[in-house]
């Protein structure tokens, strides 16, 4: 991976991938889908010696967002996000925060367009729509350490649920078409749950190719 150095947390009741992208010569990281649990977020951060530089969402849904204003304020730093994606997570009835009763509004900083790509913590990153679980679910893709974060788009073996606000299965199939279609096999991929997987293997076993 280059310069990346990669750790991964898994936080909350339904065991959230929390990642942190670091950059080795810098020390300056990367923040994707913090979860609700700020403390350990804190920790994990002392515990790496790490620059927290930006924080990415992949999608807006309460298991993945519930912990970014404490992140955010901690470290002063800017959220980013799938311009498709304001409403969910500006609104707690339609990210099902209120239903945790944690009411969370998250306003990013940054909105990014389709296969926009963009620099940040010394890191080229490609920002994919991949609508289907939500209206703006996105993934992260990083070239030149042949990585990618794939949110609640692709599981190793599997998609995500398409039965929560602004789901469609017809849209999370054509996704996962796009990312298959787009990326080199050996393309590492981390998802939002579960383990990781590569494109050429869900290109092979993935049922819902």
């Amino acid at each position: 991976m280059g310069k990346l150095e990669l750790q991964q947390m898994v936080l909350g009741p339904v065991y959230t991938n929390c990642y942190f992208l670091k950059n080795k010569e810098t020390g300056e990281t990367l923040i994707i889908d913090p979860a609700d649990s700020p403390n350990r977020i804190f920790q994990k951060v002392e515990e790496m010696g790490a620059k927290p530089a930006a924080i990415f969402l992949t999608h807006g849904h309460f298991d993945h967002i519930m912990a970014v204003q404490a992140v955010k304020a901690e470290y002063q730093i800017p959220v980013y996000a799938c311009r498709q994606e304001e409403e969910m997570l500006r609104e707690p009835s339609v990210n099902m925060t209120d239903r945790m009763r944690k009411p969370c509004s998250v306003r990013p900083d940054v909105f990014l367009d389709d296969l926009q790509v963009f620099e940040a913590a010394g890191f080229s990153i490609q920002m994919i729509h991949t609508p289907g679980h939500t209206k703006g679910s996105c993934c992260y893709y990083l070239k030149e350490e042949g990585v990618l974060f794939s949110g609640d788009t692709l599981f190793c073996g599997s998609v995500g649920r398409t039965d929560f606000p602004g789901g469609s299965s017809r849209e999370i199939r054509e996704s996962l078409h796009k990312l298959l279609n787009a990326l080199p096999d050996d393309t590492d991929v981390y998802p939002g749950h579960d383990t990781s997987t590569t494109i050429g293997y869900e290109k092979r076993y993935n049922p819902f190719v």
